[in-house]
Order: structure tokens, then sequence, then C-alpha cells
């Protein structure tokens, strides 16, 4: 039999990634407890912040702070957390319109499924030690 060359292999992602200067500002944002969004030249809100307009594609450039409060647009419950989940208890992912925005964010919701509607008022549940990462915000929670 021929000798055969052989090599481990592990496969890894051992980078960071460069975030830039639109979501950079925005997960430094949440290490301080505050949310920010981009205005369009229309005026729409978008949060999260987007580099250009998705509707003309110009650059967005103006920054505004936008509210820790919001309503639910739609959600889908997990009754059965799985590992790598925010929560280890049941809750919905949803989309929130925070107040301010025009745009709704896709976060966890610590809720029973019974409480989840169109409209629910839900806020913000900081994570007690930030780190600039989406996970500032651990979850949203009933207002």
């Amino acid at each position: 039999m021929p000798d055969v060359l052989e090599s481990p292999f592990v496969l890894a992602y051992d980078y960071k990634r460069s975030l830039g200067p639109v979501i950079g500002r925005f997960l430094t944002s949440l290490g301080e407890r505050r949310v920010e969004g981009v205005r369009t030249a229309s005026g729409t809100v978008l949060v999260p912040p987007l580099e250009y307009d998705p509707t003309t594609g110009e650059a967005t450039e103006t920054w505004v702070e936008v509210g820790q409060e919001g309503l639910v647009q739609s959600w889908t419950y997990v009754s059965n957390p799985e590992p790598g989940h925010p929560l280890s208890t049941p809750f919905a992912w949803a989309l929130v319109t925070l107040d301010g925005a025009d745009t709704a964010m896709l976060h966890a919701l610590d809720a029973p499924e019974d409480q989840l509607c169109r409209g629910l008022r839900v806020r913000i549940r900081w994570r007690p030690e930030p780190t600039g990462s989406i996970r500032d915000i651990a979850c949203f929670e009933v207002a």
C-alpha cells in the first residue's frame, strides 16, 4: 500500500469581524445602554441602522437615538429552547419596532405565549455587564 500523506484539519474561525462605522457605532451605543438608528433623506428611521437607504441607495448619515420601548409586530414562539438560544426558558423571537423607529428589529422576547399579540408593548432588558454586542440587549420583556 502506498504511503499516504495526512494532515490534521481543524475548522475554526479565528478572527474578529470588522464592523465598520455604522454597525460599530450601533453596538457601541448598546454597550452604553442606548439605541441609535439612522435617518434616511426621506425621514425614515432605520433600527438597526444601515449604511445605505434600502429604497434609494443613498448613504445614511444622520444618527438618532430611539426609545427603549416599542411594539411587537410579529413573533414566533420557541417552546423548547436549544443550547445557544438567548434564554433557557420558553421565549419568542419577535420583531419589535422601538419608539421613534420605522423599522423592526429581531430579538428574543421573554413573555408567556398567551400574552403575545401584535401591538404588545415591550421594553429592553439590558444585560448586567455590557460588552458592546447585540447581546447587551438580554431580551425584550412586557412593559
